[in-house]
């Protein structure tokens, strides 16, 4: 068995899973699944931001920081945007099909 992760690289992996799975990862949520406080998730973002693997953008509505593997970030916000549209025409299709139904 190898050598365990460092708490950097185990959060480095995850944004970089997350990225690969088409999502973001939220500055905000590092510190609950890591279980390290909240200037310390800071710092390691800090420190992957300057290795130049992670990129960051914000979200446009709550201004949270996103994080993502370098060169992912359009591509996971227009898969956020179809996401989104298909949420909203499936909501809209369930409510069409109970008023149909009266």
């Amino acid at each position: 068995m190898g050598p365990s992760l460092t708490v950097e690289q185990k959060i480095e992996q995850f944004i970089l899973r997350n990225s690969r799975n088409g999502f973001f990862t939220k500055v905000s949520t590092i510190n609950y699944k890591f279980e390290i406080s909240e200037s310390r998730a800071w710092e390691v973002v800090g420190e992957l931001l300057v290795d130049g693997n992670i990129e960051s953008t914000h979200d446009q509505y709550t201004g949270d920081m996103k994080l993502c593997e370098n060169g992912k970030t359009y591509s996971i916000m227009e898969l956020e945007n179809t996401r989104k549209r298909d949420k909203f025409r499936k909501k809209n299709k369930t409510k069409s099909t109970k008023i149909n139904k009266k």
